[in-house]
């Protein structure tokens, strides 16, 4: 059978690959001899002779070594235990990093004091910056891009939200009008049918329509007419009577005040009296066509 056939050509490659490495004919890479893991045991001995190896007795200015706890909490006046601190909690884990420092760096500065190390950076102190001049500046103008990306996107923003407000007052006000225009309608439908003899719709539709404009005709009726108005009051009156309004009466007959004696007998300048200037024209007046035409005939 197939099976039968396959089973006998693994087991003759197994068996020549086996001579082939029992001869060491097999190149390095091509098998990997596996063996056994060292088991693993705790040697304490050998952990302690290795560290007295490596450990150097230096004084304590040259390692600066500082193994204290966290600092005692201002509020509570106890230091904050291993035990009352969750791992799991982010806040909890970096307050107690930052209180084992600030511990570290009240015991560690004193004793710097006392052995004359300065702690202190001077004020003529200059340390190179890790980043270059055209690399901060690279990161300003991204910075200035990102913001005025922000605030383009924030005015659009404002902007689609006053035309939606914008929008929304047209949309009532359109509401408005065709509800007062129906009701106006319902209202005169019912006059003309008899079910009802009163006109007052015609009178808010009146006020409804004007709308604003009573405020600024009430603040012009305060401050009075201006002065077209009051020269038109002045010339022609303010209603009432006005047929017969230039008659003369009896006061205005007898009143000779603006009479002008020069002026009624034509003697006034440009009348043609002797001391006017139309005097010379009056004499030298050119005769007529008709008058000029027998004048023609009599010297032919």
């Amino acid at each position: 059978s197939d099976s039968g056939s396959d089973s006998e050509d693994s087991s003759l490659s197994d068996s020549e690959l086996q001579e082939a490495f029992a001869r060491g004919a097999l190149k390095p890479g091509l098998n990997v001899v596996l063996e056994e893991r060292p088991k693993r045991r705790n040697d304490t001995d050998g952990l302690k002779q290795c560290l007295a190896e490596f450990r150097q007795q230096l004084a304590w200015v040259e390692r600066l070594d500082v193994t204290l706890g966290p600092v005692v909490h201002p509020v509570s006046q106890n230091a904050s235990t291993s035990d009352a601190i969750d791992p799991e909690n982010d806040f909890q884990r970096e307050m107690s990093f930052y209180r084992q420092a600030q511990a570290a760096v009240l015991e560690a500065l004193p004793r710097l004091r006392k052995l004359h190390v300065p702690t202190r950076r001077p004020d003529d102190y200059f340390a190179e910056m890790a980043k270059s001049d055209q690399q901060m500046q690279k990161i300003r103008q991204k910075l200035k891009s990102k913001q005025e990306a922000m605030e383009r996107s924030e005015k659009a923003k404002q902007l689609r939200a006053m035309r939606k407000y914008g929008k929304k007052v047209q949309v009532e006000i359109l509401q408005r009008r065709q509800k007062e225009k129906k009701n106006m309608l319902n209202a005169v439908k019912k006059y003309q049918k008899g079910l009802s003899d009163k006109l007052d719709f015609l009178d808010e539709e009146q006020t409804s329509s004007q709308g604003n404009k009573k405020g600024n005709a009430s603040q012009r009726t305060k401050k009075g007419p201006n002065a077209k108005r009051r020269y038109k009051n002045q010339k022609f009156g303010f209603g009432g009577k006005k047929k017969g309004s230039k008659w003369n009466t009896k006061e205005s007959f007898n009143d000779v005040s603006s009479f002008q004696s020069k002026v009624a007998h034509n003697k006034g300048p440009g009348k043609g009296g002797k001391g006017g200037k139309g005097g010379k024209k009056a004499l030298n007046k050119r005769p007529g066509k008709r008058a000029r035409q027998k004048m023609k005939n009599r010297a032919r």
